[in-house]
C-alpha cells in the first residue's frame, strides 16, 4: 500500500481542503493506474515460476483494480484466489482499502479484512501449513491480521477525512449564507426605517406647501401670484404621489423593525408642529410632569404628525382636536377632526395609507394598542395609547 493508492481511493477532498497544484502527477487516470502497475510488476515477480492458472488468477486481480471505485466489494472477492494460491499482496492490500474507504458500513470494511487474512493464513496447498499451535503459525497468523488490518484502518481514516471535509465544505458555506441572509436583513431594515422616516418628515413637510400654495391660490388677486400657487400646488401633489410609490418599494423590501436615531422628536416638539400644520386645532396636552420614554415619546409625535398629515390631505378647513392624557402608566394619544368644508375646485391629494400601517407598527411594537376610525358626523378619530417601556 503506497501514499499514492491512499490518494487515489480517498476521493477529491471538498472545496474547502481542495488546492490546485500544476503537473501531471496529480491526474485521475494516473492515480487509478498507479496501483495497477504496483501491482502488475508484483503478480509477475512472484508468479515468474508458477503454473499458467496462478498466474491467470494473479492477472485477473491485476486488472479487477480497473474497477475498484465503482465495485470495491467485486474487486476484493476477484483478488481472493490470488491470494489464496499465490503470494501477491499489493493488489488484495489495495481491494481491502477501497472497500474500508468507499463502503460506509464498518462490517463490510471488517468481512473484507478478514477475508484477506484468511484467504492468506491458509495458503494452498493445505498440506504445507499443518494447524500446530506453535510460534511459528502464531506469527504467521499475526501477519496475516496485520496485513488485513492495516489497510482497513487506512481506508476507514481516509473516508473519515473525506467526510470530514465535506462537513466542513457546509459548515462554512452555512456560515456564509447566514451572513449574507444577516446582511441582507439590515438592509431592509434600513429600508423600512428610511420608508417610514421619509413618510413621516418628507411627506408631512410637502402637504403643508401644498396646503399654503391652495390658500394662496384663493386668496390672492394677483394672476401671477395665483399662477405660481397653482403650478406649486401641482407640483406637491406629484411629489407626493412621487414618493409614495417610493415608500412601497422601500417598504415591501423592509421588516418590521423599530430603529431610533438621533435627533429625534419630542413631545415638547408638537406646539411647533401643532402650529405649523395650518390648521385650526384645539390641544388639550395633560401628560404632567411625568418624564416617558423616549421611544413613547417619539411614537406619539408621529401620530400626531401623520394624523394633521392626513387631515391636511383629506380634509383642510375641518376642526381639529389633539388630546394627549395620562392613563395609569400609558399615554393616551387622540386626534379627532369634524366634517371637513367643501372648497371648489380643489384636487384632493393622494394618499398610500402607509402612514396608519406605520403607526399601528410602532404601537405593537411599543405593547401599545392603535385604532382609526371613521366618526358617524363624517370625521375620522386617530387614537393611539402607548405604555411605558418595560411595564
Amino acid at each position: 500500500m503506497t501514499a499514492d493508492t491512499a490518494a487515489a481511493d480517498a476521493g477529491p477532498p471538498s472545496s474547502i481542503s481542495r488546492r490546485p497544484r500544476p503537473g501531471w502527477l496529480t491526474a485521475p487516470w494516473l492515480m487509478l493506474l498507479l496501483p495497477v502497475l504496483a501491482s502488475t510488476v508484483d503478480a509477475v515477480l512472484v508468479t515468474l515460476d508458477t503454473p499458467w492458472w496462478q498466474r491467470a488468477l494473479a492477472a485477473l486481480a491485476t486488472l479487477a483494480l480497473l474497477l475498484r471505485r465503482r465495485c470495491p466489494v467485486l474487486v476484493l472477492l476477484l483478488t481472493l484466489p490470488a491470494s489464496f494460491v499465490t503470494f501477491i499482496w499489493i493488489a488484495q492490500i489495495t481491494a481491502v482499502y477501497s472497500v474500508a474507504s468507499r463502503r460506509t458500513r464498518p462490517w463490510a470494511a471488517a468481512a473484507g479484512a478478514c477475508a484477506f487474512a484468511l484467504s492468506e493464513f491458509f495458503h494452498w496447498p493445505l498440506a504445507d501449513h499443518p494447524l500446530a499451535f506453535d510460534r511459528d503459525n502464531a506469527l504467521y497468523a499475526i501477519q496475516c491480521a496485520m496485513l488485513g488490518a492495516a489497510p482497513t484502518a487506512l481506508g476507514m481514516l481516509a473516508r473519515t477525512r473525506r467526510e470530514l471535509a465535506v462537513r466542513l465544505d457546509e459548515l462554512t458555506k452555512g456560515q456564509q449564507r447566514e451572513s449574507r441572509l444577516l446582511a441582507e436583513r439590515v438592509l431592509a431594515t434600513e429600508r423600512a426605517r428610511l420608508a417610514r422616516e421619509m413618510h413621516d418628515v418628507v411627506s408631512h413637510q410637502v402637504s403643508l406647501i401644498s396646503i399654503q400654495a391652495g390658500a394662496l391660490q384663493v386668496s390672492t388677486a394677483d394672476p401671477a401670484a395665483r399662477s405660481t400657487a397653482v403650478t406649486i400646488r401641482e407640483l406637491s401633489v406629484r411629489t407626493l404621489e412621487e414618493l409614495r410609490q417610493m415608500v412601497g418599494v422601500l417598504r415591501a423590501a423592509g421588516v418590521r423593525r423599530d430603529e431610533s436615531l438621533a435627533p429625534q422628536p419630542r413631545l415638547a416638539d408638537l406646539p411647533r408642529l401643532i402650529a405649523d400644520s395650518g390648521l385650526c386645532v384645539k390641544v388639550r396636552l395633560g401628560t404632567g410632569d411625568r418624564p416617558w420614554p423616549e421611544a413613547v415619546e417619539r411614537a406619539a409625535y408621529r401620530t400626531v404628525q401623520e394624523a394633521l398629515t392626513n387631515i391636511s390631505k383629506h380634509a383642510p378647513g375641518a376642526q381639529v382636536d389633539v388630546v394627549l392624557a395620562t392613563r395609569g402608566t400609558r399615554l393616551l394619544v387622540e386626534v379627532r377632526n369634524g366634517r371637513p368644508p367643501r372648497l371648489p375646485g380643489q384636487a384632493p391629494l393622494p394618499g398610500g395609507g402607509h402612514g396608519l400601517v406605520g403607526l399601528r407598527e410602532r404601537a405593537q411594537l411599543l405593547g401599545g394598542a392603535f385604532s382609526a376610525t371613521a366618526t358617524p358626523d363624517g370625521g375620522f378619530t386617530v387614537c393611539a395609547e402607548l405604555p411605558a417601556v418595560g411595564e
